[in-house]
């Protein structure tokens, strides 16, 4: 007896997937843009972060980073072999690795550049000739005994010293090296012998045998003590005169001849000084990293070290000053951050959702009839989650993947979440979209048009609960700043989302108000326009919502990269005072002016001579005096907007020099009375105050006297200083001009310096790249609803062409049914953006992003609407509308009307 054979019956994911391959293609593309997008993010943000905790730690120099430990000399009551034993280098070697252990995770160090030896505590002075001495005073030498010194030098000259039989307190001469910059500051040859200073002996005798070069200069080997590699030229306080100085320099000991220390009089110390792995810090870390170093210098970490060296040990390092001025250079930058992050993720969000939107609005009639045979909703919802998954997750592991090699730097768990939290939200859209919309069994599915369907109460609850969130983010962004929680992030957003829930409520009504004039035009074409963008489905929702939340995102980000810009600019302007100037301590020669003038680039130039040191008679402090040929020089204030002033107004005649002071030095000699002025080559002029202004492009600081410079004497009147205005001129040539007398700086680079940390380049490169991409995807979201209603816009430009519509009223219509949605999203999102602006520019501080943490004279960045940032977005929006309405209007005119009505009729 045969088994009967099942009938063979096709899968619903393979057959909706070959009725729409095309389909299922895009939502691929789609889901893969997003989950690459969303796993970049948090890398990137790794990336930047952690490039900018390595270059703070860099800033900071390895003699504040370091981990210092360190221990006094050996209890002076035990017997002289112990303590000669206890500086020896297998002692301190045997503890050096134990001390590596007491420094807990995430702080890793770099064993390469970790240094352990003894050092001379005092520097004392020595009796030997050849050493110089500038004013007279000796020179001091100090000494080390250093472990590693070969690995981290090479000879130039002599050869490495060395310990020949054993050393203790009472060995009468060791050898040592220096290194060459020593060497040449001191005077020591190979050869020379130095005296140090003994306890109840005669001098210990130290005999130099070798010249050394640093093989890293500037790592911590070297630069934890930066007197090992470079001597000092020690300026003592002195009351008048010129003050005394002499030269300290150090002396490199072989590690087996430190307890010749022990005899001197430097109270050697013992010391471990444990350089951190800059590769290894982690900006996530930081909070960890922090408590790490808390414990090493007043906890668990301090007592182990003392159990394994000395109890007198010490523990210090600067470490958490540099992680605390990060954290707090972070926590300034991060919110600006968090906002882009938030407004390009509602964009994505929303797009998805509208996609899903669209491809239920394709198949309600489809889906209304499987509800009508019997299926259940669970059943139907199941179906459409494989048929999403199966294309959705595929695409989401590819996104993935991409984010993962684009930026390859970074944690991979955020990363994956985040594509994950994608890929799941791509797969859950259209079930549950098409759930919510068939929950009731129909036997077709109405069609819901936007002008003609009333607000249901939850959507009215909804709305009203968004309100009051948004109007919550506002007043806590504009009371605490971007310091607050993720609802400030929100801020831009949730007005972006009320101003399209606004302008959704508000446009049957605009509708209906353009329908009666409409009908009162000749012609069919406005009227017919408009009815048909009166029938716009509710579906047309998400886009509006994804279009103004992505202009308000736009908006606000860009006018953040333009305040961030003209911040910078600004800063720049006041320190350089033009867009190029030279400084001189001395009167320039007078064939530099012509010189400077002939740079390619170069516009115009205006002299100026600066007496940082002329002093009233009767006030406490000097005041920068700054003479100028008052039309030249008001033309540039002119042009800069920094203290503006006609060249009348400084004009001189007889009796005091009238005067442009800052406003501190006009509130303390005030404008009425004319003042004595002791200028720096002993001459004085009196001066009487005509002007206040805030600033002055010669002097960058908050005190200054601008005068006429025909009012002075030579050499006050002689320029020290050019200022240059012109095309960008070239820093090089300019030095080439003034030769090596003058300092030249140029405006531009002094505005590039302005992102000092590759936390705020790089915060500033991810907020660009969070808000390109939204845009991108709210041009996709007008893009995906354009297409949607094509096929329906192309059958009835076919059906009206056979009822004698020509192609330029097609076109006509197509581009007036599209504009009112575009115009709506276009000047609401622009009024949003602009009101988000106005809103929360008081709780925007871009300081911390747009400069650097000291050095700048420009101590606040506010934020402030940007024009373009405003209208450009908005721009596109309708020009895309128009373009693809004009294109499609073209397209079907070529087709023809037979072919549109049977592929309309095939659909």
């Amino acid at each position: 007896m045969s088994r009967a054979r099942p009938p063979v019956l096709a899968p619903w994911v393979r057959t909706r997937l070959r009725a729409a391959p095309g389909a299922a293609a895009a939502f691929a593309v789609l889901v893969v843009l997003a989950a690459s997008l969303a796993g970049a993010f948090p890398r990137a943000v790794d990336r930047y972060e952690d490039a900018g905790l390595r270059h703070a730690v860099a800033q900071a120099r390895p003699d504040r980073t370091s981990v210092l430990v360190q221990a006094p000399r050996p209890d002076p009551g035990l017997p002289a072999g112990q303590q000669a034993a206890a500086v020896r280098p297998a002692a301190l070697e045997r503890q050096y690795e134990k001390v590596l252990t007491t420094v807990g995770s995430p702080l890793a160090l770099d064993p390469s550049q970790s240094v352990y030896g003894v050092a001379g505590g005092v520097n004392p002075a020595v009796p030997d000739p050849f050493l110089p001495r500038p004013t007279g005073l000796p020179a001091h030498i100090s000494l080390f005994a250093p472990s590693g010194l070969a690995d981290h030098a090479r000879v130039r000259t002599g050869r490495l010293p060395r310990a020949d039989g054993p050393v203790d307190a009472d060995t009468p001469g060791v050898e040592a090296a220096v290194t060459a910059a020593t060497a040449k500051s001191l005077n020591i040859e190979t050869g020379s012998v130095i005296h140090v200073p003994a306890v109840g002996r005669p001098p210990l005798a130290v005999r130099v045998t070798g010249i050394l070069v640093p093989r890293d200069p500037s790592g911590a080997y070297w630069s934890t003590v930066p007197r090992l590699r470079t001597p000092n030229l020690v300026i003592t306080p002195s009351p008048g005169g010129d003050p005394p100085k002499y030269w300290l320099g150090t002396l490199l000991l072989p590690p087996e001849a430190a307890p010749a220390m022990l005899g001197t009089v430097t109270n050697p110390f013992r010391y471990w000084f444990l350089a951190p792995d800059a590769d290894s810090l982690h900006a996530h870390d930081v909070d960890r990293l922090r408590s790490a170093v808390a414990a090493l210098e007043s906890g668990p970490g301090l007592r182990r070290a003392r159990a394994l060296t000395d109890e007198r040990t010490d523990i210090s390092t600067g470490l958490d000053d540099t992680f605390t001025s990060f954290s707090r250079l972070r926590s300034g930058i991060a919110p600006l951050v968090s906002v882009a992050a938030v407004g390009t993720g509602t964009v994505v969000a929303v797009v998805l959702l509208m996609t899903a939107g669209l491809a239920a609005d394709r198949r309600r009639t489809e889906l209304a009839l499987l509800r009508a045979r019997g299926a259940s909703l669970p059943a139907l919802a199941g179906r459409l989650l494989a048929e999403t998954a199966v294309v959705a997750v595929p695409a989401g592991a590819l996104g993935l993947t991409a984010a993962l090699f684009a930026v390859p730097v970074g944690r991979t768990g955020p990363a994956v979440a985040a594509a994950a939290a994608v890929t799941l939200t791509a797969c859950c859209a259209l079930p549950l979209r098409a759930a919510l919309a068939h929950r009731t069994v129909r036997a077709t599915a109405e069609r819901a048009d936007l002008a003609a369907v009333r607000p249901s109460r939850r959507r009215t609850v909804a709305e009203l609960t968004l309100l009051v969130a948004a109007a919550g983010a506002v007043a806590a962004l504009r009371r605490r700043g971007t310091t607050g929680d993720q609802l400030v992030a929100l801020a831009p957003v949730l007005t972006g989302v009320i101003a399209a829930l606004l302008l959704l409520r508000l446009y049957p009504l605009l509708l209906r108000r353009l329908t009666g004039p409409a009908a009162r035009l000749r012609g069919a074409t406005g009227h017919l326009s408009l009815a048909r963008a009166g029938r716009t489905r509710t579906s047309a929702v998400l886009p509006l919502l994804a279009l103004l939340t992505a202009l308000t995102t736009a908006a606000f980000g860009g006018s953040v990269l333009a305040g961030v810009a003209q911040a910078r600019d600004r800063a720049a302007l006041l320190t350089v005072g033009a867009d190029a100037r030279v400084d001189c301590d001395a009167p320039l020669p007078a064939a530099v002016p012509a010189r400077v003038r002939a740079v390619p680039g170069v516009r115009a130039v205006v002299p100026v001579s600066i007496d940082y040191q002329a002093k009233p008679v009767d006030g406490q402090d000097s005041v920068p005096l700054v003479g100028v040929e008052p039309r030249s020089y008001g033309a540039l204030t002119a042009r800069t907007g920094l203290g503006a002033f006609s060249a009348a107004e400084l004009a001189s005649g007889r009796g005091p020099l009238p005067a442009v002071a800052s406003p501190s030095v006009a509130a303390e000699y005030g404008t009425r009375r004319p003042f004595l002025l002791r200028l720096s080559d002993g001459s004085a002029v009196t001066v009487r105050i005509a002007l206040v202004r805030d600033s002055t492009p010669a002097v960058s600081g908050g005190n200054f006297l601008v005068v006429s410079r025909a009012g002075l004497t030579s050499p006050a009147n002689r320029p020290t200083a050019l200022l240059l205005t012109g095309d960008r001129p070239a820093a090089r040539a300019l030095g080439h001009a003034v030769g090596d007398s003058a300092v030249v700086r140029v405006r531009a680079d002094e505005r590039a310096r302005y992102a000092d940390s590759p936390l705020q380049s790089g915060a500033e490169h991810v907020y660009t790249a969070g808000v390109v991409a939204g845009a991108g995807f709210a041009v996709l979201a007008l893009l995906l609803a354009l297409l949607r209603a094509a096929p329906e816009r192309a059958a009835l430009l076919a059906r009206l062409r056979t009822m004698g519509l020509t192609r330029a009223e097609g076109r006509r219509l197509l581009i007036l049914e599209s504009l009112p949605q575009a115009l709506l999203a276009a000047l609401g999102g622009t009024l949003a953006g602009w009101s988000a602006i106005r809103l929360l520019s008081p709780g925007i501080d871009l300081t911390a992003i747009a400069l650097p943490s000291a050095g700048s004279p420009l101590t606040e960045a506010h934020l402030h609407p940007d024009a373009w940032s405003l209208t450009l977005p908005a721009v596109v929006v309708v020009l895309l509308t128009v373009g693809v309405a004009t294109a499609q209007a073209w397209w079907t005119g070529r087709r023809g009307s037979v072919t549109e009505l049977r592929a309309g009729d095939g659909r």
